[in-house]
Protein backbone atom coordinates (compact mmCIF):
# COMPACT_ATOMS: atom_id res chain seq x y z
CA UNK A 1 0.00 0.00 0.00
CA UNK A 2 1.63 3.48 -0.93
CA UNK A 3 0.98 6.61 1.15
CA UNK A 4 -0.70 8.78 -1.65
CA UNK A 5 -3.61 5.50 -1.68
CA UNK A 6 -3.94 6.56 2.33
CA UNK A 7 -4.98 9.07 4.34
CA UNK A 8 -3.21 10.27 7.56
CA UNK A 9 -5.10 8.84 10.43
CA UNK A 10 -2.80 9.62 13.69
CA UNK A 11 0.15 8.98 15.79
CA UNK A 12 1.19 6.33 18.22
CA UNK A 13 1.63 8.98 21.19
CA UNK A 14 2.48 6.75 23.97
CA UNK A 15 2.39 3.29 25.52
CA UNK A 16 -0.33 1.89 27.68
CA UNK A 17 0.50 -1.10 30.24
CA UNK A 18 3.09 -3.14 29.83
CA UNK A 19 2.01 -5.81 27.44
CA UNK A 20 2.35 -3.98 24.28
CA UNK A 21 -0.76 -1.64 24.42
CA UNK A 22 -0.56 1.51 22.68
CA UNK A 23 -2.11 4.95 22.63
CA UNK A 24 -2.74 6.84 19.30
CA UNK A 25 -4.22 10.51 18.96
CA UNK A 26 -6.57 10.43 16.51
CA UNK A 27 -6.79 13.60 13.61
CA UNK A 28 -10.60 13.23 13.34
CA UNK A 29 -13.20 14.86 14.54
CA UNK A 30 -15.04 11.16 15.03
CA UNK A 31 -12.61 9.01 16.40
CA UNK A 32 -16.28 6.82 17.46
CA UNK A 33 -15.52 5.63 13.67
CA UNK A 34 -12.36 4.11 14.17
CA UNK A 35 -13.11 2.41 17.37
CA UNK A 36 -13.60 -0.99 15.87
CA UNK A 37 -10.89 -1.26 12.83
CA UNK A 38 -9.34 -4.65 12.38
CA UNK A 39 -6.02 -3.20 10.95
CA UNK A 40 -3.53 -0.27 10.16
CA UNK A 41 -0.90 0.65 8.01
CA UNK A 42 1.76 2.37 10.13
CA UNK A 43 4.79 4.25 8.47
CA UNK A 44 8.28 2.83 8.84
CA UNK A 45 10.23 4.48 6.76
CA UNK A 46 8.89 5.88 3.27
CA UNK A 47 6.98 2.08 3.71
CA UNK A 48 3.86 1.33 4.76
CA UNK A 49 3.54 -2.14 7.23
CA UNK A 50 0.00 -3.55 7.90
CA UNK A 51 -0.60 -4.51 11.60
CA UNK A 52 -4.08 -5.86 12.70
CA UNK A 53 -5.80 -5.07 15.76
CA UNK A 54 -6.77 -7.33 18.28
CA UNK A 55 -8.23 -4.98 20.68
CA UNK A 56 -9.24 -1.55 20.34
CA UNK A 57 -10.94 1.25 22.53
CA UNK A 58 -11.59 4.69 22.73
CA UNK A 59 -9.66 6.13 25.63
CA UNK A 60 -10.58 9.65 27.45
CA UNK A 61 -12.57 10.42 23.77
CA UNK A 62 -9.58 11.30 21.64
CA UNK A 63 -7.21 8.44 22.13
CA UNK A 64 -7.92 5.32 20.66
CA UNK A 65 -6.26 2.28 22.50
CA UNK A 66 -5.10 -0.72 20.88
CA UNK A 67 -3.29 -4.09 20.96
CA UNK A 68 -1.85 -4.76 18.23
CA UNK A 69 -0.88 -8.35 16.95
CA UNK A 70 2.71 -9.41 17.71
CA UNK A 71 3.28 -6.35 20.04
CA UNK A 72 3.45 -7.98 22.91
CA UNK A 73 6.58 -6.25 25.34
CA UNK A 74 7.44 -2.72 26.48
CA UNK A 75 10.28 -2.95 23.93
CA UNK A 76 8.14 -4.12 20.67
CA UNK A 77 5.89 -1.13 21.75
CA UNK A 78 8.70 1.41 21.71
CA UNK A 79 10.24 0.64 18.50
CA UNK A 80 6.82 1.96 16.82
CA UNK A 81 6.52 4.52 19.49
CA UNK A 82 5.46 8.06 17.44
CA UNK A 83 4.65 6.03 14.41
CA UNK A 84 2.07 7.63 12.22
CA UNK A 85 -1.26 5.48 11.61
CA UNK A 86 -2.94 5.53 8.11
CA UNK A 87 -5.90 4.05 6.38
CA UNK A 88 -7.20 3.56 2.84
CA UNK A 89 -8.40 6.24 1.13
CA UNK A 90 -11.75 3.97 0.67
CA UNK A 91 -12.33 3.78 4.49
CA UNK A 92 -13.05 7.82 4.57
CA UNK A 93 -16.92 8.48 4.80
CA UNK A 94 -18.40 9.66 1.78
CA UNK A 95 -19.34 13.49 1.73
CA UNK A 96 -21.50 15.60 -0.03
CA UNK A 97 -22.82 19.17 -0.90
CA UNK A 98 -20.11 21.26 -0.47
CA UNK A 99 -17.81 19.48 1.61
CA UNK A 100 -15.06 18.05 0.27
CA UNK A 101 -11.89 16.18 1.39
CA UNK A 102 -8.54 18.41 0.22
CA UNK A 103 -7.40 15.12 -1.96
CA UNK A 104 -10.18 14.43 -3.24
CA UNK A 105 -10.49 18.70 -5.33
CA UNK A 106 -6.95 18.35 -6.59
CA UNK A 107 -7.58 18.87 -10.40
CA UNK A 108 -11.03 20.12 -10.17
CA UNK A 109 -11.79 23.38 -12.20
CA UNK A 110 -12.26 26.49 -9.99
CA UNK A 111 -14.86 29.07 -11.67
CA UNK A 112 -15.80 32.48 -10.04
CA UNK A 113 -18.99 33.53 -10.20
CA UNK A 114 -17.91 37.18 -11.49
CA UNK A 115 -14.69 36.59 -12.84
CA UNK A 116 -15.17 33.17 -14.91
CA UNK A 117 -12.80 30.36 -14.95
CA UNK A 118 -9.81 31.29 -12.57
CA UNK A 119 -7.93 27.45 -13.40
CA UNK A 120 -7.24 24.20 -11.88
CA UNK A 121 -6.90 23.35 -8.54
CA UNK A 122 -3.03 21.68 -8.01
CA UNK A 123 -3.28 21.46 -4.53
CA UNK A 124 -4.76 22.78 -1.05
CA UNK A 125 -2.30 24.71 1.87
CA UNK A 126 -3.28 23.69 5.08
CA UNK A 127 0.29 25.31 6.59
CA UNK A 128 -1.39 28.93 7.22
CA UNK A 129 -3.70 30.24 9.44
CA UNK A 130 -6.70 29.69 7.19
CA UNK A 131 -6.21 26.79 4.35
CA UNK A 132 -6.17 28.23 0.42
CA UNK A 133 -6.76 26.95 -2.50
CA UNK A 134 -3.70 26.92 -4.97
CA UNK A 135 -4.85 27.21 -8.52
CA UNK A 136 -2.84 27.17 -11.41
CA UNK A 137 -3.60 29.64 -14.34
CA UNK A 138 -1.48 29.77 -16.93
CA UNK A 139 1.82 29.54 -15.37
CA UNK A 140 0.21 31.63 -12.06
CA UNK A 141 -0.78 30.21 -8.76
CA UNK A 142 -3.57 32.32 -7.08
CA UNK A 143 -4.33 31.36 -3.54
CA UNK A 144 -8.37 31.53 -3.18
CA UNK A 145 -8.66 31.35 0.73
CA UNK A 146 -10.79 28.21 2.17
CA UNK A 147 -14.05 30.07 3.35
CA UNK A 148 -17.50 28.57 3.54
CA UNK A 149 -19.08 31.90 2.65
CA UNK A 150 -16.74 31.96 -0.84
CA UNK A 151 -17.59 28.71 -1.99
CA UNK A 152 -20.75 28.41 -3.99
CA UNK A 153 -20.95 25.09 -4.92
CA UNK A 154 -18.91 21.87 -5.44
CA UNK A 155 -20.16 20.04 -8.67
CA UNK A 156 -18.28 16.19 -7.94
CA UNK A 157 -19.72 15.42 -11.76
CA UNK A 158 -18.14 18.18 -13.79
CA UNK A 159 -15.29 18.22 -11.22
CA UNK A 160 -15.25 21.82 -10.50
CA UNK A 161 -15.84 23.87 -7.42
CA UNK A 162 -17.88 27.19 -7.82
CA UNK A 163 -16.90 30.39 -5.56
CA UNK A 164 -17.68 33.80 -5.35
CA UNK A 165 -14.53 35.78 -4.53
CA UNK A 166 -14.13 39.44 -3.01
CA UNK A 167 -14.07 41.96 -5.94
CA UNK A 168 -10.43 42.29 -7.26
CA UNK A 169 -8.82 39.14 -5.35
CA UNK A 170 -8.15 37.16 -8.50
CA UNK A 171 -7.00 40.32 -10.58
CA UNK A 172 -4.13 40.66 -7.86
CA UNK A 173 -2.39 37.58 -9.15
CA UNK A 174 -3.05 38.00 -12.91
Amino acid sequence: MRKEDCFYLGKIVKKYGFKGELLAKLDTDEPELYKNLESVFIAHGSNLVPFFIEKSSLHKSQLLRMKLEDVDTEAEADSILKSELYLPLSFLPKLTGNQFYFHEIIGFKMKDKTYGEVGIITSVNDNTAQALFEVENNGKQILIPMNDEFIVKVDRQQKEIIVSTPEGLIDLYL
